[in-house]
């Protein structure tokens, strides 16, 4: 079982919450992502990590009420346990290979639309720490929406936060606010967008005007986080890849993201039954 010791809603919809998980934090690393169950019975679901803390043996998820399971896992209380913490699974970020010296010499642009914060801020954090220059662009709907704001704008040299109605930061689209800082003389060898798919693939015809290189998550394709069901299959460069364990992170200009689009709809339906349970592993 994996205690909870610290719960947070960062707004009405999002939950923070610390994790006990000693092995899991101690082999994480940027980009990759956890498989939690509630309970014994509950479905698998993916999180990306949102940070973790090797000393003290906890990893950091957060998560947006959507459907039932994620309602489940929200109503969990500070103290009590989850089922199972099963990760770190998928690869992690590129840099991570890069030597310290690599690092330095690069900098680095973040895209980060509404979750999309949480799994940019352990990537910004690392970089960061090893002394690269980081910018940040944070965008949502509105002010109540944006999370994490004082954590991000300690991981990074410029934090510029973008909301649709104006109530903090600029009024505008991230993309807006990315071809603003290119046009106006800022120069970024490395740009990582994470968030809602039609935001990536907006920042990705943004980034191709400007020969930006640019990586993108598809960390919201996946299902069960191991590759069997098939439900995160998309096309990169032509070849299908699987989310889970080919990435989460691919090259934004090979994704093909209206095929992406249409197989992250398919399964919205079973994300808002009440009494959904993951069948994986358990005999009929």
């Amino acid at each position: 079982m994996y205690k909870i010791l610290r719960k947070e809603f960062l707004n009405p919809i999002t939950c923070l919450m610390e994790v006990e998980a000693p092995r899991v934090a101690r082999a994480a690393k940027p980009g990759q992502f956890l498989i939690v169950r509630a309970t014994s019975d509950g479905e698998r679901v993916p999180l990306t990590v949102c940070d973790y803390d090797r000393d003290k043996g906890t990893v950091t998820i957060v998560i947006q009420i959507i459907g039932a399971s994620s309602r489940i896992i929200c109503s969990l209380e500070e103290g009590s346990c989850m089922a199972d913490v099963v990760g770190p699974l998928g690869q992690p970020s590129e840099f991570t290979h890069q030597s310290i010296e690599q690092i330095k010499g690069e900098r680095y642009i973040f895209i980060a639309g509404g979750l999309g914060v949480a799994p940019v801020y352990p990537q910004a954090k690392y970089l960061h720490d090893l002394g690269a220059k980081v910018d940040i662009i944070i965008g949502a709907k509105n002010s109540e929406l944006l999370i994490l704001k004082e954590e991000m704008a300690a991981v990074c040299d410029n934090l510029y936060i973008c909301t649709d109605d104006g109530s903090a930061g600029e009024k505008g689209l991230v993309t807006e606010m990315l071809a603003k800082l290119v046009e106006g003389g800022e120069k970024y060898t490395q740009a990582i967008a994470i968030g809602p798919m039609i935001m990536m693939k907006f920042v990705t015809l943004t980034a191709k005007k400007y020969d930006l290189p640019l990586v993108v998550s598809l960390n919201t394709l996946m299902v069960d986080g191991t590759g069997m069901c098939g439900a995160c299959r998309v096309t990169i460069g032509g070849k299908t890849k699987f989310a889970c364990v080919d990435g989460p992170e691919f090259d934004a200009y090979l994704v093909d993201f209206d095929e992406a689009m249409r197989r992250q709809g398919m399964y919205r339906t079973q994300e808002s039954e009440r009494d959904h349970k993951c069948k994986i592993g358990i005999g009929k």
